[in-house]
């Protein structure tokens, strides 16, 4: 299975994070469609069919990729 780059998984989680807290402040169709682009994105990054699943697998992945990185290497946080 390919895998998202690190940065790349980060910043989907973040924008899904960012979409889920807007639509339960605002809960309108629009924050919703947001909230559904955003899950949709992080599913496919994840290889993954549901969020619950898809921040369990991308906190694994990210877990890995952390412990991967050698000490003294540049690792860009995002």
């Amino acid at each position: 299975m390919l895998m998202a780059h690190p940065t790349t998984l980060r910043h989907h989680v973040l924008s899904y994070e960012t979409a889920r807290e807007l639509h339960a402040r605002q809960g309108n169709k629009e924050t919703g469609r947001r909230l559904e682009d955003a899950t949709y994105t992080l599913c496919v990054s994840t290889g993954t069919r549901s969020a619950d699943d898809a921040l369990a697998a991308a906190g694994r992945q990210l877990a890995a990729a952390e412990a991967t990185t050698a000490p003294g290497t540049f690792a860009p946080a995002v």
